[in-house]
C-alpha cells in the first residue's frame, strides 16, 4: 500500500530532525550555542565523561522559552497560562538514541523555573531539581542542559519548581530506538492532563475516612472516584484533557483498516491518575516508562502521574471510537480523543458510548508484564522501608513521618544493589518517581510506580550506577510540595 510506505518513510525522516509536530503542537526552535547561557561547571566529573561517551549521533541545538501565553483548550475557551515556546503542552522533542542535546532554556516567566527530563538518566547537574542539582533559572536568565539521548523510550520534560507543572509547563520527549522491536504504521503521542484554569495553590488539610475509602483502588471505574469528598482532597480542576483538548473538542487520530498504531500515553498531570481504554479495540502493552516489554494484550490500564505506557492497536474494527481516560479519584468526565478510520462515514462516536474497558475486561496488573531487557537480580546490599502517610487532618504528606526538606536522605553507595519497600497508609494513591535511575518492579524496568492506597505495597530495586544527589518523590505535585519526597545521596 503506497500510503503505508510513505508513512513509514515519513517516520524515519522525522526522526532525523530535532522535533516533529504532533497533532497538537509545533516544532521546537533550533538555536546556535549561546555563549551567555549559564551552565553548571561539571565537565571534569567522571560520570559526565562516561555519559558523554555514549554519544553516537550528531549534537542537536534546541531553544526552549518558558513564557506566559494565551492558549485555547476548546472552541471559544481561551485562557492565559505558562507554556514552553507558546505551545500547550510544549512541542514534542523527538531525537534518535545516541544524539547529544544542547538545550538552552530561557526564562521569561515572573518567577524562577527549571526543566527536568523525566525518566532519562541524565548526568546529575542536568536533572533540573532546584536547590539539589542546580540553582533555579531566574527571570530573564538562561541555562544550558547538555546530555546524551539514551536509552530509547517515551519520556517527557517538565518544570520542577513548586506547583508550576499545573500551569502547563511540560511536553513529550521521544528518544527513538535504533532498532525497534515492534512494527507499526503510525506513531501517535497522547498527553493526558488535568485542566486548572487559575493559578495552582497548596491544598488544605482534609479530614474523615469515608471519602478516602471511596477513592480506593477498585477494579471498576466508578469505584475509583472520590473527588470532592473528605479524605481525597483534589485541586479545583475544570476538566480533563488529551493533547490539550477538553472532551467537548476532542482531537482526532486517523487510521486505515489493517494498520498497526503505536500510541504513546504520557501522564504529566498535576494530581490525576487514569484508567485508559479504547472503544472497539484491545491494546497490547509494549513499553512501560519507555522500556520494552513482551507485548501483553489488555482492555485497559491504570496510568499514574509521571508514568508512560506505549501500546499497539490493530486497526481491525472500522468506524469512529472513543479513546478515553477516566479519572481514578475525582468526579470529572473522562478525557477523550477520537480514533477514526479514514473511510468511515461516522465522524464522531456516540456521546455516551464510552469504552467497555473503563469498567470491565482485563485491567493490566504490572506483574503480568515481562521485560525484553536483561534484568539484574541479586540480594540487596542496602534496604530502605517507607510508610507513606498524610491527608488526615494535616496538610503534610510524609515518608516515615518526615516531610521534605526536613527529612533524612537515603545514603547509598555506588555499585550497590538497593531495595526500596513502600507501604501506603493514606487514602490516596502515590506514583513514586526516582530520578536518574530505572528500577526493577516485578519483571519490568520503570522509573515511576503507583503505590495503591489503604495499605497498598510496592517494592523496587535499582543499581546505584549514576552518582550524584537525586530526588525521590510522589509525582502528585501537591503531595511532593507538602513533603512526600527524599534525597537519594551517593556517599
Amino acid at each position: 500500500m503506497p500510503f503505508l510506505l510513505t508513512r513509514r518513510k515519513f517516520l524515519r525522516t522525522a526522526a532525523s530532525t530535532v522535533g516533529t509536530a504532533s497533532v497538537w503542537g509545533g516544532i521546537l526552535t533550533l538555536a546556535g550555542c549561546d555563549a551567555n547561557a549559564k551552565r553548571e561547571s561539571f565537565s571534569s566529573r567522571p560520570d559526565y565523561h562516561r555519559r558523554a561517551a555514549q554519544q553516537t549521533g550528531p549534537t542537536r541545538n534546541l531553544h526552549i522559552m518558558a513564557e506566559a501565553a494565551e492558549v485555547e483548550v476548546a472552541p471559544q475557551h481561551p485562557y492565559r497560562t505558562w507554556v514552553y515556546n507558546g505551545k500547550f503542552p510544549g512541542a514534542e522533542i523527538r531525537v534518535k538514541e545516541g544524539e547529544r542535546l544542547h538545550i538552552i532554556v530561557e526564562n521569561k516567566l515572573p518567577e524562577e523555573t527549571t526543566v527536568h527530563w523525566h525518566g532519562v538518566p541524565v548526568p546529575n547537574p542536568m536533572d533540573g531539581v532546584p536547590g539539589l542539582t542546580q540553582q533555579p533559572i531566574k527571570p530573564g536568565e538562561q541555562f544550558i542542559y547538555d546530555w546524551v539521548a539514551s536509552p530509547a523510550g517515551t519520556y517527557m520534560y517538565h518544570t520542577h519548581v513548586g506547583l508550576q507543572l499545573d500551569r502547563g509547563l511540560m511536553g513529550p520527549l521521544i528518544i527513538e530506538e535504533k532498532q525497534p522491536h515492534i512494527q507499526y504504521d503510525r506513531d501517535y503521542v497522547i498527553v493526558l492532563d488535568d485542566f486548572l484554569p487559575g493559578a495552582p495553590k497548596p491544598l488544605a488539610a482534609s479530614g474523615g475516612m469515608m471519602g478516602g475509602m471511596m477513592g480506593g483502588m477498585g477494579r471498576g471505574r466508578r469505584g475509583m472516584m472520590g473527588g470532592g469528598m473528605m479524605g481525597v482532597e483534589m485541586p479545583p480542576y475544570a476538566g480533563l484533557m488529551m493533547n490539550a483538548h477538553l472532551p467537548e473538542d476532542p482531537v482526532v487520530f486517523e487510521t486505515r483498516k489493517s494498520e498497526r498504531l503505536r500510541l504513546r500515553f504520557l501522564n504529566p498531570s498535576g494530581a490525576s491518575a487514569y484508567r485508559v481504554a479504547i472503544g472497539g479495540h484491545r491494546m497490547a502493552i509494549t513499553h512501560t516508562d519507555g522500556r520494552p516489554v513482551k507485548p501483553f494484550t489488555v482492555d485497559s490500564f491504570h496510568i499514574g502521574m509521571g508514568e508512560r505506557y506505549d501500546v499497539l492497536v490493530e486497526a481491525n474494527n472500522p468506524g469512529a471510537w472513543w479513546i478515553a481516560a477516566a479519572p481514578l479519584q475525582q468526579n470529572l468526565p473522562p478525557a477523550r480523543a477520537i480514533l477514526r478510520y479514514c473511510d468511515s462515514v461516522q465522524g464522531t462516536p456516540t456521546r455516551n458510548s464510552l469504552p467497555d474497558g473503563l469498567e470491565a475486561g482485563h485491567l493490566l496488573d504490572i506483574s503480568e508484564l515481562e521485560s525484553l531487557e536483561a534484568l539484574p537480580s541479586a540480594e540487596p546490599d542496602q534496604k530502605f522501608d517507607f510508610v507513606l502517610s498524610g491527608g488526615m487532618m494535616s496538610s503534610a504528606w510524609t515518608m516515615n513521618g518526615e516531610a521534605y526538606p526536613d527529612a533524612a536522605p537515603l545514603e547509598i553507595h555506588e555499585g550497590a544493589w538497593v531495595r526500596v519497600r513502600m507501604t501506603n497508609h493514606s487514602m490516596m494513591l502515590h506514583p513514586m518517581h526516582l530520578h536518574g535511575h530505572s528500577f526493577r518492579v516485578a519483571n519490568v524496568l520503570k522509573d515511576t510506580v503507583i503505590v495503591p492506597p489503604m495499605m497498598g505495597r510496592r517494592t523496587f530495586q535499582f543499581l546505584a550506577d549514576n552518582p550524584g544527589r537525586w530526588f525521590f518523590h510522589c509525582h502528585n505535585i501537591y503531595h511532593m510540595e507538602a513533603g512526600m519526597a527524599r534525597e537519594v545521596r551517593y556517599v
